[in-house]
This record gives structure tokens, sequence and C-alpha cells, in this order.
């Protein structure tokens, strides 16, 4: 990766990374539709390594917002011509996302699947294509569907893939919903997974077989 880019990669990051500061401390007053939401910068690191280490090609994001996670991610998995699909719902999360994208020049590696993640999942579970197509995913929407995801996911990501799920721990609101998570991929024998304390708590989960 040239220069040039990874210096327009970190503007954008750094300048998400003080809107989600100010939003946190309650220094701006955003409206809750138009909130980042967004994974701290260390999982933001977290992710970019594994996706070195496992040499990802092939990317699922489900829960975009204003895009900060998924330049996190572009950033590692461009450098081998990789590719991220990416869902969001938020009409104005997905125009300032196409902006931080288009800043960041990473468009190219980024393709944007707008509607209801459940929806675009099921028309994505029925394509043969996409059948152990994923080999790194990271879940970061809606708590209360979260195990429905997974199980709609786990076909689609090919043997030794890595699916990161975020919120396990803070949030404290979705504690329990995350704990009841963690619970039922524990018992499922086609993976092995753990809980990260990394930010606001990350799910590590590898897939078996």
């Amino acid at each position: 990766m040239n220069t040039e880019k990874m210096t327009d990669i970190f503007e954008v990051l750094g300048k998400l990374e003080k809107q989600s500061s100010l939003e946190k401390s309650r220094e701006v007053d955003v409206p809750s539709d138009e909130r980042m939401l967004a994974i701290t910068k260390e999982t933001g690191e977290l992710l970019n390594m594994l996706i070195r280490m496992k040499n990802a090609k092939n990317m699922l994001e489900v829960g975009m917002s204003v895009g900060y996670s998924t330049i996190w991610c572009a950033e590692a998995i461009s450098e081998i011509n990789g590719k991220i699909i990416t869902i969001e719902q938020n009409p104005k999360k997905i125009k300032k996302a196409r902006e931080n994208f288009q800043d960041a020049n990473v468009t190219d590696t980024i393709t944007i699947q707008e509607g209801l993640a459940m929806q675009i999942l099921r028309e994505f579970s029925l394509q043969e294509k996409y059948r152990e197509f994923f080999d790194f995913v990271l879940i970061d929407a809606d708590k209360e569907n979260v195990i429905e995801y997974f199980d709609m996911i786990l076909p689609m990501v090919s043997v030794g893939g890595v699916i990161i799920t975020d919120n396990m721990l803070y949030p404290k609101k979705y504690r329990e919903e995350m704990r009841k998570y963690a619970l039922y991929i524990q018992a499922n024998q086609d993976v092995r997974t753990i809980t990260s304390p990394i930010g606001n708590g990350e799910e590590i989960t590898v897939k078996l077989r």
C-alpha cells in the first residue's frame, strides 16, 4: 500500500475517533439514528491484525454504521486485493460511510448492501456461491438477532474462518443477551470460541469444520 493511501486512511480514522469520543462524552448532540456507535480503536487494531494473520480475502460485515470498522478492515484486506461486503440499513449512515470510504480511498475494496441484515443474509444463504465463501466476519448489528445472524452466517464461513462479534461486555444493557449468545456458540461443536476483554468485549470464533 502506498504512503499516500495509508495517510488518507489514518486521517479518516482519526477524524472518526474524535467524533466518536465527542458523542460518547455527550459534548455534541447527535440524533440517536445518526450516532456512530463504533467499535473502539483497540478493536479496530485487533480486526486489522487478525485479517493480516488470517490472510483473509473475503470479509462480511453485519452492521457498517458510518464505516469506521470497515476502514480498519479495508486497510489490511486491500493489501492482498481482498474484498469486503458490508450490510447497513440506515440511509443516513450509508451516506456518511460512502463519504468516509471516498476520503479514505478504499471504495474499490468495499461493497455496501443496503437493507435489513436478516433479509440480506437470508438471500445470501440461498446462493451457492456464498457457501463457505467468507474467511472473516464481523457481527456488530442489533443484539436481539445475534444468534440468528450467527446461524445464517456459519455455513457461509470457510473452515478455519474467523467470526468476530462486538459488544460482548459493553454496553451493560446488552450483557445478558450476549451472555446467551456466548453460551449458545460454546455449545456448537463446529467452532472454537473465546471472549476477549478488548474494546467493548469481542467474541473470537473459529470454524473448525
